[in-house]
């Protein structure tokens, strides 16, 4: 059966036009500005509203296996579909880490399950398995990643041999969560001493503040220099950080490429009295100049693609007092309303969430035939409308964890349907979940 969507608003390539797409099986067959037609196709009429092609998330953490309390592969890929994300990349700080091959193997196939949502997963880096990030086959996995100051899952890469090891040798993208262990530790025992376990959530920029993330993002960009390594410097937090990245030369030349977060772009210091744990995450959301030099970062070119970050806990969980509450929070339902709606309050062009969002993650991981609307790609496509401001808190929420960081916080837009290689997987609150995603492939060399 072929589909075809009628009078669409595409924002695709810069450019904003109305035209229908029409897709046949798994891929985008024609787009013009009129397709007559034929008997047995499916009609989606969409006049008004937006269609871009599906997000391309290159950071989120789906939980499982060992977490699934939180969430799980399934749960949390309906709820990225239901917010327009099509295609996601998972991290390997699970229980167990995916830091060996046969690990990270039962994650895809459990992927291929269960998910509505095209995916790949990072293999994990630790002090010790430099054998195993050198068996893969990286046209099949998305990239590498270090945790260079410890998050959740305790997989922190501190040995300097190691670290020269794995940037001099590694064969892929390595993509790292860069804050200062050390700085950290002693801004914490500092809090401890002031405060004692009544530590207030205002004091986590504080304690995981802007030179613990230079500190470690400089360094690992002169890593990546050393041995001409091809580096990925995740969720920038702060102003510095910034300054650290290029935009001289087009994307796909970069060696060193940059993301910033949802949170880091909504959120400032300000929000964490009336936020509390729910705004709690690593690297922690800083301040409003923090906040701006970002977008203006993102803007210019200098941070290269937007993601989530997107971190399940119960609310249980998050209730504890600081010391004990984790960092993260769910994210992919909500994350392309919110940056809509930013960009339209911001006068932005909602051109530039659709390039930083869609097509540069193609670029930036080599995504083969995803990431635009192109005749001959695949169908990951996403229709959205603007509507009234609404409390996400007033919407369905497919999180597992049950709560997101958005409640009481007004957006402008939502998702309406989202198709995953040409199939709708979900249509205004409902969800067709007879066809999964596909595993995503990378145009390397092994």
């Amino acid at each position: 059966m072929k589909t075809i969507i009628k009078g669409a608003n595409i924002i695709n390539e810069n450019q904003a036009f109305i035209a229908d797409v029409l897709i046949s099986g798994e891929r985008i067959e024609k787009i013009a500005n009129s397709i007559s037609v034929e008997p047995g196709f499916k009609v989606i009429e969409a006049e008004g509203r937006m269609l871009i092609p599906g997000a391309i998330d290159d950071q989120v953490h789906f939980r499982e296996p060992g977490l699934t309390h939180k969430g799980d592969i399934a749960s949390e890929s309906r709820a990225a579909v239901a917010g327009g994300i099509t295609s996601f990349m998972e991290m390997p700080n699970t229980v167990p880490q995916s830091t060996t091959k046969e690990l990270l193997e039962e994650k895809y196939a459990q992927a291929a399950r269960v998910s509505p949502a095209n995916y790949s997963f990072y293999m994990g880096g630790t002090n010790d398995n430099l054998d195993d990030l050198l068996s893969i086959d990286y046209r099949e996995v998305c990239g590498i990643k270090l945790f260079l100051g410890s998050s959740t899952g305790n997989m922190l890469v501190d040995d300097p041999d190691v670290l020269e090891n794995i940037f001099a040798k590694a064969p892929a993208l390595i993509a790292t969560h860069c804050e200062d262990e050390g700085m950290i530790r002693a801004n914490t025992q500092k809090a401890v001493d002031v405060y004692g376990e009544d530590i207030p959530f205002e004091q986590h920029p504080i304690i995981r503040n802007a030179e613990a993330c230079y500190l470690s993002s400089s360094k690992a960009i002169e890593l990546a220099r050393k041995h001409d390594a091809r580096l990925h410097v995740l969720h920038i937090s702060t102003a510095i950080e910034t300054e650290l990245f290029d935009n001289s030369i087009p994307l796909k030349d970069k060696k060193i490429t940059a993301e910033a977060c949802v949170h880091h772009l909504y959120f400032t210091d300000q929000d964490y009295s009336r936020k509390g744990s729910h705004i709690k995450w690593n690297p922690a959301v800083k301040t409003k100049t923090d906040r701006e030099a970002i977008w203006k970062a993102l803007a210019d070119g200098r941070i290269d693609i937007l993601a989530t970050d997107h971190a399940p806990h119960t609310l249980e969980e998050k209730s504890n007092k600081y010391l004990n509450a984790p960092s993260g929070g769910p994210l992919v339902q909500h994350a392309l309303p919110a940056l809509f709606s930013m960009a339209d309050r911001r006068q932005l062009p909602l051109a530039l969430i659709v390039e930083k969002y869609c097509h540069n993650p193609a670029i930036l991981f080599d995504i083969s035939e995803r990431g635009y609307i192109r005749e001959g790609y695949y169908a990951d496509l996403v229709l959205l409308e603007k509507t009234m401001p609404y409390d996400p808190a007033d919407e369905k929420n497919y999180y597992k964890c049950g709560w997101n960081p958005f409640s009481g916080e007004p957006l402008d837009y939502k998702v309406v349907s989202s198709f995953v290689n040409g199939h709708m997987v979900y249509d205004r609150g409902s969800f067709d979940m007879s066809q999964r995603g596909m595993r995503l492939k990378f145009d390397r060399k092994k």
